[in-house]
């Protein structure tokens, strides 16, 4: 009878697509980063066609493979319903991330229930990508109600009983990074934000700014409709408000009339304002049954 396998304390979550150019320098750097904490490398193969799985496999990680590409989110979600680690790392197969950084991120566990590695300006980060990823902080930490330097940053570590709890929440693109981010700064659980730097990338990237850019902002809308919603309904129902009270002044000073618009714009604003109210007590249940 085979004896079952010892489950190690951290899984390192790779997704990785054709990225045979990359995994032999970070394999081995992984490897020493993490030579006293007792781990696993777990790469997902998303349907590589350049054996990046065997090449994963012949430096010692766990492989799994997609038949085909399903996205890097499909990846990454079924890399932690797999995990066998007590504690989850995530982190992109591009080289980008420096292994180095992940003691770091495990120690603020202690305190913290996700840590992230948030970049910062000075590492080798493209201008049109870095000036994206702060619109995007921007908006995701209205939507969280505190403050997000990195909304998008794929480094990070967790619990992997946490992020199972969340795992059907996240999209099979890009974008699981922020709809993970959001959805546990909404549900009350703490982060924290360490500041690293990024390293050239080998290869060329996968993300395509504007049509994954207007997907992504889609998505944070939609997180943003489901987890905080008073947040998006709020500010769209003052702006009607504001308008019908607007029209109808610059109206009644000039024609003396209270005119179909502006009686248009405020029963709009109202119903907006109500189902707002309605969505968040409907997100409020929402989390009080993934929470139980």
């Amino acid at each position: 009878m085979e004896a079952p396998t010892r489950a190690p304390e951290v899984t390192v979550l790779i997704p990785a697509l054709d990225e045979a150019i990359n995994l032999p320098g970070l394999l081995p750097r992984l490897q020493a980063a993490l030579a006293g904490i007792d781990h696993e490398l777990l790469v997902v193969d998303d349907g590589s066609r350049d054996g990046t799985g065997e090449l994963a496999r012949a430096h010692g990680a766990r492989v799994l493979r997609h038949p085909y590409a399903k996205g890097n989110g499909a990846a990454v979600k079924r890399g932690i319903r797999e995990a066998r680690g007590r504690l989850l790392v995530m982190m992109d197969a591009d080289g980008q991330h420096r292994p180095e950084d992940i003691p770091r991120l495990l120690a603020a566990l202690e305190q913290h229930d996700m840590a992230v590695g948030a970049r910062t300006r000075g590492g080798d980060q493209q201008a049109h990508r870095w000036a994206a990823n702060r619109v995007f902080s921007a908006l995701a930490s209205y939507l969280a109600g505190e403050r997000i330097p990195d909304l998008t940053s794929g480094f990070r570590a967790l619990p992997t009983a946490l992020a199972r709890r969340y795992v059907d929440l996240l999209p099979n693109t890009f974008s699981y990074p922020s709809t993970l981010t959001v959805t546990l700064a909404r549900s009350g659980y703490t982060l924290a934000h360490l500041p690293i730097t990024v390293e050239r990338r080998g290869g060329r990237s996968k993300i395509r700014l504007l049509p994954d850019g207007l997907r992504f902002l889609f998505i944070l809308l939609k997180v943003g409709v489901g987890l905080a919603p008073f947040r998006v309904f709020l500010p769209l129902s003052l702006v009607l408000f504001a308008s019908g009270l607007g029209w109808y002044a610059y109206t009644f000073w000039t024609a003396h009339r209270f005119t179909n618009m502006s009686l248009l714009l405020l029963c709009t604003a109202v119903i907006i304002f109500m189902m707002g109210l309605v969505a968040e007590q409907i997100a409020q249940l929402r989390r009080e049954r993934r929470e139980r």
